[in-house]
């Protein structure tokens, strides 16, 4: 049997998608054999009347094998392996010699081959054996598969080394290099899976911009007329162009597109709604007159440009009518604005034979190519936060001013933490508009701030150092390789010794709190050393700050190994700018419980307030409060108005809300209607609001709730009533059992002795 007989093409590749995108493998067998089965790690998915279908989960391997087959499938590749028993043989010499190949996917103009290595979890990567003998058969099979597949001399063949769960060494990296083998990592293909769903087929583009990255596409079509102008300040060409053609060519920076630190990604990730409609609008005859901006990457040079007879230039001096030459090879016009224009035209009838206008720019430095992205984008749809973040670790690295370079480079750390396979944080941190799932939920603002305040780097004043940072080199290259590598060893310790806490779904131990609240901590030890004089200021010994710091973190270590679900509560529930400042206390109090010397600024005035001593107390004297101005306010009311008292001192929205909530209460308790008070109902506020109604402050209440001293306070009836609103914060917190700070107890107790003391 020849090993053709093991390709497939078009509608059996469709029917191989579906079989190879699940989870299971499924087979058939007769009944008599199904115990032996099942003795063997097979489950009973379905009984029929002669056979029954069994299932087998996927080995890690298999499953990751047929995640990147579907994946090459999904992008258009029309010829396929149907299995990873295709061997190919590679010797003329020798008819038996033959390699197996895991995924072997075609069309009219590429052909890769692909070998597939998975680990069960991270590990570093030893493929010197793998990668030489690709380099030796090479040849061998390339010659062999154009025999069979068309000797068509355009075609571009790759190898691919696809690997999951493997931290590639700089060896293999060099290697990879050396023999033109293309690397194909889990990131890659999370993004590339991804971007097939907005896109489809037309993710091609993307894919084979990477791939062949600078090889030229020599059946394009390339010479075209055009406009050459200046632009604020910059040359640029103006020109229309078939869809397909320039998709050839382009590339798209998306911010989840991550193999290259050194390019400016900054694109929304193409939406398929978006795109379905315009696909749509396209199709039904609607075209759209504004230009496509890109960049040409002309490595430095300009491209070529036939200037057409002078007289053609009319009045413009400075416009010259033309031919350019566009660049013929991948990846070399980067889309600033207009992807989903663009994108819309693929698959679509007119791909080929509508023309779109164009904007070019040559060789736009990363810096520009954002500035503009953003000029363009911020007068349409606002960016979001989270992209804003990720472009400004680009666009501020070389800002003029000190501080927004710092903000860059904070920003860079929190990046590099979400997208490096060697980082506890890998895969945790939303960054981008990469898909936000559970485990990815820690947000670069939310790093950023926690480096912030950790006192790591220098901070200025007009430019001025006005503070020196821990680990401030004075320039982001040599601050970021120093401070990058003690910030992972430290999470990488926390992660070794709690994995479970580390993995844990929801999190505490990486949730947005905690992470912010770690950083903070890692900035009190440091501090706290150079307090002691056991670490110099700058840090000189990376070694000796992360060894010192581990001492204090096997503290953080021993809580979370004992922590209670109250406790996982306390972090977890504690929301907004509050939330993390709740847990980087509750770590601080944790480490200074086993390293009493570890006493950071703050932290006994927190534990001072935090302490529930006050909360009984409170909560008794609150209760006081409240029944005498629920006992008064109806004498007052019941004396102006009589019968009707309720109805005519209350304000209509504490009217309705408290027959509201009564009827509410009558229902969950299922008792007759009327049995709950509506008077019963009323909060603290509530009672603000009756007081300061109409003219009833005035008439009613002033002289008897105007706290003593506060007389002539400005602000009228607001001000003067302000502190039931006060006392119902307090009111909140006792009642709900959580710490009542001393300055709250005290404001409390003061109320207290004027309202209730002084009265009985």
């Amino acid at each position: 049997m020849s090993w053709e007989d093991n390709l497939i093409r078009d509608d059996e590749i469709l029917r191989e998608i579906r079989i190879k995108s699940k989870d299971f493998v499924y087979e058939s067998v007769k009944k008599a054999l199904t115990r032996e089965y099942l003795d063997n790690g097979w489950e009973l998915d379905r009984k029929f009347k002669t056979v029954d279908k069994l299932k087998k989960k996927k080995t890690i391997s298999v499953k990751f094998e047929d995640e990147v087959w579907v994946l090459l499938a999904s992008l258009g590749f029309n010829i396929m392996n149907k299995d990873n028993r295709l061997i190919i043989p590679y010797s003329e010499n020798n008819s038996s010699l033959g390699k197996q190949i895991d995924i072997l996917a075609a069309d009219e103009e590429t052909l890769l081959f692909v070998e597939c290595k998975t680990a069960e979890s991270i590990k570093s990567s030893n493929f010197k054996k793998e990668l030489e003998s690709i380099h030796g058969y090479r040849k061998g099979l390339i010659k062999e598969a154009k025999k069979v597949l068309g000797n068509n001399n355009h075609r571009k063949i790759k190898f691919v080394f696809a690997t999951k769960n493997y931290d590639i060494s700089e060896k293999d990296v060099e290697r990879m290099k050396e023999f033109n083998i293309f690397h194909l990592e889990d990131n890659s293909i999370q993004y590339y899976t991804s971007l097939v769903k907005h896109l489809g087929t037309a993710a091609r583009y993307q894919f084979l911009g990477r791939m062949f990255k600078g090889q030229t596409i020599k059946e394009m079509k390339y010479r075209i007329p055009s406009i050459k102008g200046k632009m604020g300040g910059l040359t640029y060409y103006s020109f229309v162009i078939d869809p397909e053609n320039l998709l050839k060519i382009s590339y798209i920076l998306h911010q989840v597109d991550v193999h290259d630190d050194s390019l400016p990604s900054y694109q929304r990730i193409i939406k398929k709604n978006r795109l379905s409609g315009i696909r749509k609008f396209i199709n039904d005859g609607g075209f759209f007159p504004n230009s496509i901006i890109v960049s040409f990457e002309a490595e430095g040079r300009s491209p070529r440009f036939d200037q057409a007879p002078s007289y053609f230039k009319g009045d413009y001096e400075d416009t010259q009518i033309g031919i350019l030459h566009l660049p013929r090879y991948y990846r070399s016009a980067y889309i600033i604005d207009g992807q989903h224009r663009l994108y819309g035209y693929s698959d679509s009838k007119y791909a080929n034979n509508n023309q779109i206008p164009v904007v070019a720019f040559v060789n736009l430095d990363k810096t520009k190519q954002i500035e503009l992205f953003m000029q363009i984008n911020e007068n349409q749809k606002a960016v979001p936060k989270n992209l804003r973040n990720t472009l400004n670790a680009d666009l501020l690295w070389e800002d003029k001013d000190k501080n927004n370079q710092r903000e860059a480079l904070r920003l860079r750390i929190a990046m590099k933490l979400g997208q490096d396979p060697k980082s506890p944080l890998f895969n945790k941190v939303h960054i981008g508009e990469n898909e936000k799932k559970s485990k990815n939920t820690v947000t670069l603002e939310n790093i950023e701030d926690g480096l912030k305040a950790s006192k790591f780097f220098n901070t200025y004043s007009k430019n001025v150092l006005s503070k020196n940072g821990f680990f401030d080199k004075e320039n982001n290259e040599k601050t970021f390789s120093v401070i990058y590598k003690y910030i992972n060893s430290c999470f990488s310790y926390l992660k070794e010794n709690l994995t479970e806490a580390w993995e844990a779904d929801p999190p505490v131990l990486t949730s947005n709190n905690s992470i912010n609240a770690l950083f903070r901590i890692l900035g009190d030890i440091v501090e706290s050393l150079i307090d002691k004089g056991e670490l110099s200021n700058p840090i000189e010994s990376l070694d000796q700050v992360t060894k010192k710091s581990l001492f204090y973190i096997d503290a953080l270590v021993n809580f979370f190994k004992e922590i209670t679900p109250d406790q996982q509560e306390e972090i977890r529930t504690a929301y907004g700018a509050g939330g993390k400042l709740v847990a980087w206390r509750i770590y601080q109090r944790e480490i200074n419980k086993s390293r009493t010397s570890f006493n950071p600024d703050g932290l006994s005035k927190w534990l001072e307030d935090n302490s529930r001593q006050y909360i009984v107390h409170s909560f008794e004297m609150i209760n006081a409060i409240e029944n005498l101005l629920k006992k008064d306010f109806k004498a007052q009311l019941s004396k102006t108005y009589g019968e009707k008292w309720f109805t005519l001192g209350l304000p209509e929205g504490v009217f309705k809300s408290a027959i509201s909530l009564a009827s509410a209460k009558d229902y969950e308790a299922l008792v007759k209607e009327g049995t709950t008070d509506p008077w019963d109902c009323l909060t603290l506020v509530n009672y603000r609001d009756i007081a300061i109604y109409r003219q009833q402050w005035e008439e009613l209440f002033e002289t008897r709730y105007t706290k003593p001293g506060e007389e002539n306070l400005p602000g009228g009836k607001k001000a003067k009533t302000r502190w039931m609103y006060e006392l119902n914060k307090i009111r909140n917190k006792s009642h709900h059992n959580n710490p009542v700070s001393k300055s709250e107890y005290d404001y409390l107790t003061d109320v207290y002795d004027w309202l209730i003391e002084k009265r009985t």
